[in-house]
């Protein structure tokens, strides 16, 4: 059985330790019933959500040995930034002071060194919905750049995620996609999954 382990922020998390299901309500879990549910109900994956509400790069890098180079996944997916974004704009101190490059590319290249495991790499995002949101789209920006040059650099799988949310966004209403500009609706949460399932059924190994 192949193991896909999930590691990330709230938008992971989407409140897994707290509720009976343990991939949460999230993006996580429809990923894991689309994928689950693929084969006459046959379980194909065994998949594990270790999204953290609230982390920032150094909350990844943290866990990363215990939940997830010792556990020997077949994929890890990451999605991480926007809190650290939230940082550069709630105190002024900027990705470079949080060395938050540096952090992602340990973190990938210790995933890419020590694991024969497919990478997926999701950029953060934000949706101007409250209006204040707008001032964050730079530094989401930023860090999607940040990243993409990482994924590239070792030869990881990235997807865009910031354009795709305001394209859905902006022809159903802000309103349909998230709750507060940062947490999703469950249609957010289908858009990211959808993408994410696009992907992986284009760089998955036979089952």
């Amino acid at each position: 059985m192949k193991k896909i382990i999930f590691l990330g922020d709230s938008i992971t998390d989407a409140s897994h330790c707290f509720l009976e299901n343990p991939l949460g309500n999230g993006y996580v879990n429809m990923v894991a019933e689309k994928l689950n549910d693929s084969d006459g109900g046959r379980k194909k994956y065994d998949i594990m959500n270790r999204g953290h509400d609230g982390f920032t790069i150094h909350g990844v890098k943290r866990i990363l040995e215990k939940e997830c180079i010792l556990k020997r996944p077949d994929v890890v997916s990451i999605l991480i930034g926007c809190n650290d974004v939230g940082v550069m704009m709630n105190t002024g101190k900027s990705l470079e002071e949080q060395q938050f490059e540096a952090c992602y590319e340990a973190i990938v290249k210790e995933i890419t060194e020590q694991l024969d495991a497919k990478l997926i790499c999701m950029s953060p995002f934000i949706v101007p919905y409250p209006g204040m949101y707008e001032n964050w789209i730079p530094g989401i920006k930023q860090t999607e750049r940040i990243e993409k040059k990482i994924a590239e650099k070792y030869h990881a799988d990235f997807l865009t995620l910031q354009d795709m949310i305001i394209l859905k966004a902006e022809k159903a209403g802000y309103e349909s996609v998230t709750t507060d500009g940062i947490h999703l609706t469950e249609y957010g949460n289908e858009i990211i999954a959808g993408a994410w399932l696009q992907l992986f059924e284009k760089i998955k190994d036979g089952d």
